[in-house]
Formats: C-alpha cells, sequence, structure tokens
C-alpha cells in the first residue's frame, strides 16, 4: 500500500495556548451588590481641593486626551482578583517545553531585580485609551489589580507566555481576519489557562479555548477515545470564533460576549434580567457569577500588558520550543512509539506538538490527519516512512484479536508461557486421552488444555501437542514419544494388562449376542462421537438410542455396543 504523506505550510512554532469557553450554571444565590455608576468627566475634581481617592487619578493633560479619545473609567468598582488566574498561570510551568527548556528555567529561577514603581491612575487610562481596539478597554481599581498581577506579581510567567505566543498569535490572528473578528480577541486564550494545550476544568473543559464536551462537538470537533480536537490549536480556534460570532449576535456588545464565552449565555441573560435589562459588563458586574466577575478585568489587563510590557521590563522569554515545524498528512495508523524509535525524536516533544492525540495513537485508518513534528526531522521521516510504519507493527496494531470465529475450534490464541519451563511437543497415538496424557507429563489437565487450545477434550491421532515441563526434565519427557502405552502407565507406577494395551486399526465387530446386528467393543480413548466415525452412515445418538444408554459418559472399556442391524 502507498502512503501519502502530505504537507501544510511551514508554521512558526512557539507554544500552546489556551483558555475557557464553560458552560457552567451556577445554582448558588449569586452576591448581589450596588451596580457601579460611571464617574463623567465634568464631575472630576483636578484642583488641590480634590479628595485623597480622586486627585492621584486624573490630571488635566489626561482630560484633554479622554476627551477626545473616551475611556469608560468606573472608580467606585473594587473587588479581589480571582484565585483561578493564579493557578493557571502556575500551571504554565508544568508544560514540556518549558520543563526541557534550559533558557526558560533559568529565566524564571533568576532574581528579578525589577522594582516596580507606582503609576499613576491617569496614566493607564491614557495608554489604554492609545490601544486601538474595538472592544472597550475600561479602566477600574480591578482593571488595575489584574494589571499588577501580570506586571509585578507574575512577571516570570508572563515573559513565559510571551515567547510562546510568537507562534500562536500568527495562528488566532489569521483566523480572526479572515472571519471578521477584532484581533484582540486574540488574546482571550491567556487568560485561565496560560497556555496549557492540555489544561482541565473542574467541570470538564478542555484545550486551548477551553471547550465543554457538548459544545465541542456542537461546533464539529472531533472528540473520542483517540483524539481530541478541543486541543488542537487550529481547529479549535476556528470553532472558537464561530461561537464568539454566534453570542455577538446575541449582545451586539464584545464585553458582554466575552463574559458569556467564559460562564455561558445563560448567566449573562439572568444578570441583564436582574440589573433590570442594563446590558453594560459594568452594570451588571455584580450580578455575574464571581468567577466571570474577573475575566473581563483580566483581559483588559492582558491586553495592557502585551502593549505595554517594555514600559514594565517584562521582555519575551526564548525556549527550547522547535522555531519552525512541518505538518504531514497521515493516512495510516501511527503510534508516537513508531516514530520517536525510528527517527530519534523524543515522544515527550511529539506529544507537545500534538497534544490532541489522548493516547499518542494517530487513528487515520484511510483518513487524513495531521502531524507536526520539527523541521530537522522532515527529510528523515520521508526517507524512512516505510520503516516507521513498518516497525512493530503487528505489537502495536495486532489484527489477530480483531475478527474471532467462536465456530473455530482451532483458532490459536496467545497464552504467557510459564517461567522457569522447557517446551516439549507429544505426539497423539490411538487410545490417547487428554487426561492420560497431562498425568503422564505431570500437569494440570486444565493448564494442558490452555496451552493447545482443546475443546471437549477432543484430539486427534498424529496430533502435535505442546506441553511445558521443568528444564531439568526436558529430554526424560521428550522420550514419551518413543515409549509404548505400558511403559507410560509404569512412569506412574501403574502396570497394564496385554490384551487392554492391544489396539487395532480396524473395529471389532462381534456376533456373540445377535447375529442380525453389528457389535463394536470399547477400546481405551473411545466415545460415541469416535465409535460412529468408524462406520459411515451412523452417529453417536443412534448409537445411544439402540443401546437405550442415556450417559454419553458411561462407556466402559470392553463393552459390548450395538452399531447397527446387519444387512
Amino acid at each position: 500500500m502507498r502512503r501519502k504523506i502530505y504537507f501544510l505550510p511551514v508554521i512558526l512554532l512557539g507554544i500552546l495556548a489556551c483558555n475557557t469557553i464553560k458552560q457552567t450554571a451556577n445554582k448558588k444565590e449569586l452576591n448581589v451588590e450596588k451596580p457601579a455608576q460611571a464617574i463623567v468627566l465634568s464631575d472630576i475634581d483636578t484642583t488641590d481641593n480634590a479628595t485623597d481617592n480622586q486627585k492621584p487619578i486624573i490630571q488635566k493633560d489626561t482630560l484633554a486626551f479622554l476627551k477626545v479619545h473616551p475611556v469608560d473609567v468606573r472608580y467606585d468598582l473594587t473587588d479581589t482578583i480571582n484565585t483561578t488566574f493564579n493557578n493557571n498561570l502556575d500551571s504554565l510551568l508544568h508544560l514540556w517545553y518549558v520543563k526541557n527548556s534550559t533558557k526558560t528555567l533559568n529565566a524564571h529561577a533568576r532574581e528579578d531585580n525589577y522594582i516596580p514603581s507606582k503609576i499613576a491612575d491617569s496614566i493607564y487610562i491614557k495608554r489604554l485609551g492609545n490601544i486601538p481596539s474595538l472592544i472597550d478597554l475600561s479602566y477600574n481599581k480591578i482593571v488595575r489589580n489584574y494589571i499588577q498581577l501580570y506586571t509585578q506579581k507574575r512577571r516570570a510567567q508572563v515573559e513565559l507566555m510571551m515567547g510562546m505566543s510568537e507562534y500562536y498569535f500568527p495562528i488566532f490572528e489569521a483566523i480572526l481576519d479572515k472571519e471578521g473578528l477584532p484581533q484582540e480577541l486574540k488574546y482571550l486564550p491567556i487568560i485561565e489557562s496560560a497556555l496549557n494545550p492540555k489544561a482541565l476544568s473542574r467541570a470538564g473543559a478542555s484545550g486551548l479555548w477551553q471547550f465543554m464536551y457538548g459544545t465541542g462537538r456542537m461546533y464539529k470537533l472531533n472528540i473520542n477515545s483517540y483524539i481530541d480536537e478541543r486541543r488542537d490549536p487550529v481547529k479549535s480556534t476556528y470553532a472558537a470564533v464561530k461561537y464568539l460570532k454566534d453570542m455577538y449576535k446575541v449582545y451586539g456588545n464584545w464585553q458582554l460576549v466575552i463574559a458569556a464565552y467564559n460562564c455561558g449565555p445563560g448567566n449573562v441573560n439572568k444578570a441583564i434580567r436582574r440589573s433590570g435589562g442594563k446590558k453594560n459588563y459594568w452594570d451588571i458586574y455584580y450580578r455575574l457569577p464571581r468567577e466571570t466577575r474577573g475575566y473581563v478585568p483580566a483581559f483588559i489587563a492582558a491586553v495592557y500588558t502585551f502593549n505595554y510590557h517594555e514600559e514594565h521590563h517584562l521582555f519575551p522569554k526564548a525556549s527550547n520550543f522547535p522555531i519552525t515545524c512541518d505538518t504531514l498528512l497521515i493516512e495510516e495508523t501511527l503510534h508516537f512509539d513508531q516514530i520517536s524509535k525510528v527517527i530519534q525524536i523524543p515522544k515527550s516533544q511529539l506529544r507537545a506538538l500534538n497534544p490532541q492525540y489522548r493516547a499518542d495513537i494517530i487513528p487515520a485508518n484511510n483518513k487524513g490527519y495531521a502531524l507536526k513534528i520539527p523541521m530537522e526531522y522532515t527529510s528523515k521521516f520521508i526517507d524512512l516512512q516505510d520503516s516507521i510504519f513498518a516497525y512493530k507493527k503487528d505489537y502495536y496494531f495486532s489484527q489477530k484479536d480483531k475478527v474471532v470465529n467462536p465456530r473455530d475450534r482451532y483458532q490459536k490464541y496467545a497464552h504467557v508461557t510459564p517461567k522457569n519451563k522447557a517446551k516439549v511437543f507429544y505426539k497423539v497415538k490411538p487410545g490417547d486421552a487428554v487426561g492420560l496424557i497431562a498425568s503422564w507429563f505431570h500437569v494440570r489437565t486444565s493448564n494442558f488444555r490452555y496451552w493447545n487450545n482443546i475443546h471437549r477434550n477432543l484430539i486427534k491421532v498424529g496430533q502435535n501437542l505442546v506441553v511445558y515441563v521443568p528444564k531439568s526434565k526436558a529430554s526424560f519427557y521428550k522420550s514419551f514419544n518413543r515409549m509404548s502405552y505400558a511403559q507410560k502407565q509404569a512412569t506412574l507406577g501403574k502396570t497394564v494388562s496385554k490384551s487392554s494395551n492391544t489396539v487395532s486399526s480396524q473395529p471389532k465387530v462381534s456376533t456373540k449376542y445377535n447375529a442380525s446386528y453389528v457389535y463394536y467393543t470399547v477400546r481405551r480413548g473411545d466415545n460415541f462421537w469416535t465409535i460412529a466415525k468408524k462406520f459411515p452412515g451412523i452417529s453417536n445418538y443412534d448409537i445411544m438410542r439402540l443401546n437405550k444408554i442415556k450417559n454419553a459418559r458411561s462407556l466402559k472399556i470392553g463393552q459390548k455396543l450395538k452399531i447397527k442391524p446387519r444387512s
């Protein structure tokens, strides 16, 4: 079979990202507080009579700027930072490409000598107003807290994310541009999962954009035992864009769309109703689930941090993650071990580059699936592709148990070879029986059946049977093939009379009892089925009925059986 391998465009590779589309319903009663009120510019006192809270916030030069570039400023809003953000930032350090990057680890371990200076709120407001954005970048104390989290408290993790975003942002930007959505939405995957492609929330949301199972299937993402496209950077981004477009058709407000992206439209609709129909995010802030309240402020803080990182002495940290990769289209089932062993690429790196494959298996089976590998391994993969697909194929993808015919009594099944045992073969002779052979070799009858796949104790003359015996006695047991029946019985301490040891190749017919019937004398190893086979046209049931025998196991050596009427 000729294997087809196609090349997709080369992608600059940095790191994998993740945030959250979680369709969760908070059944607990929401903590309702007084909605915030916007403060208009004319209400702000910039004189020496200003209060301590207002004086450092707005300065006269900023007022002039805001009249041209208005920013929604809400001073009386305050809230604590959601612990989820701290936890997700910590999860970044567990990623493969962070653990395997000497530069990055050293950068994270170094002592940061940066001393944060106190920045006036007016500076934050002016900087947010300078960012070209279709999404309102509001400012308040909550947003300031998240900005300080990124720029002061978690500087090392932010620098890691900035370095890794060099791969993901081009992917996000291209898809957002194609679908006509604001480019600022590329910051959403940073907020909750800190660029962890295998992130799994307590609610079950997974992947780069944290889709729930039902939502992922709704947006045509393939999810099964082998693959989870919620972790695929390209396919999950397309699904996220479709979701965001659907939500914008409902709300027409990007801040509400971002909130619905996190907690689902149901919770946003409840907050709108409880707020008397208001559709401004900050007006419904305290009526949203607590986790979602910090989602939009964290988004605004992320946009600010990535645009003004130099002002805070934050710079992207390079890692040993592959800079360039090729994407191959695989059309035959393939295991990561096969690739790793043949072209000598770490399996952990294959997992990091292809997080959508759950079991290290590309379940192609004539349907194309993408495989991403570093550029330097591309030529090697092409040159050795036949060896890769053939490497231990029977071990990784055995076909022998795929289709089993239950009527095939000679179907071979694998069994475990006993330790410290030698394999010998015994050739069945006339008069042999399963129980007798097992007793001669001093093995259990059940094991003997298992080793040879014997059903109903049926064996054939001339059949070679496997027996596992102690290695020290292997030569002794091999000699059984040359022994007579009496000699084999003698190994058990039993003697055999000459008459019982006589075996004839032809059936013995007796006319002692009734000359009108053909008789047969039962010998060792006989049963009704084997006797019937000696007489064409006669079945085992015919013999039992003619002799008025109901128990098929009641045969005795030397017993005379009527076979059929003599013709």
